[in-house]
């Protein structure tokens, strides 16, 4: 049986298809599925903004095919670890959990590792350099969670 982790930030633009593209660079996709959403339904049926997929084919991963989707309650009893991108997210999805158990799978991305920070940022506003961090980011928490994985 897979188990499935779900990455989540606000519009499933930015940091969640990264997320969701890095982890699955790292793992056998035959034992472990990834997804993504966003808390918010701002972008439903587009793909990931065109930095954010700039920033992963730069590092060899290509999440271009990825379709956004707005988090859905059930996501809460389908999936077995969600990571959200900063603590609003993380407030907004412990909000749709409907139990002690649905709410302990949710955890912030960076509380897998050891840097300090515990949120990663938007970069929706910011320029390139803000995409080019994000993604150093993201791949060291999912290098822990691939290593977790395995």
């Amino acid at each position: 049986m897979k188990t499935k982790v779900l990455m989540v930030c606000l519009g499933n633009i930015c940091r969640s298809p990264l997320a969701e593209g890095i982890l699955k660079s790292k793992v056998d996709t035959a034992t472990v599925y990834i997804d993504s959403a966003g808390t918010g339904g701002y972008h439903i049926g587009n793909p990931p903004d065109h930095r954010s997929i700039a920033i992963a084919k730069k590092y060899g991963i290509d999440i271009s095919h990825q379709v956004c989707r707005k988090l859905k309650a059930k996501d809460l009893e389908d999936f077995d670890i969600i990571y959200a991108m900063d603590k609003s997210n993380y407030s907004n999805i412990i909000g749709l959990s409907r139990n002690e158990e649905q709410a302990a799978k949710v955890k912030l991305l960076l509380s897998e590792t050891n840097n300090g920070e515990l949120e990663v940022p938007d970069p929706y506003y910011d320029s390139v350099d803000g995409f080019e961090k994000v993604f150093h980011m993201i791949d060291a928490a999912c290098e822990t969670i691939a290593k977790k994985l395995s």
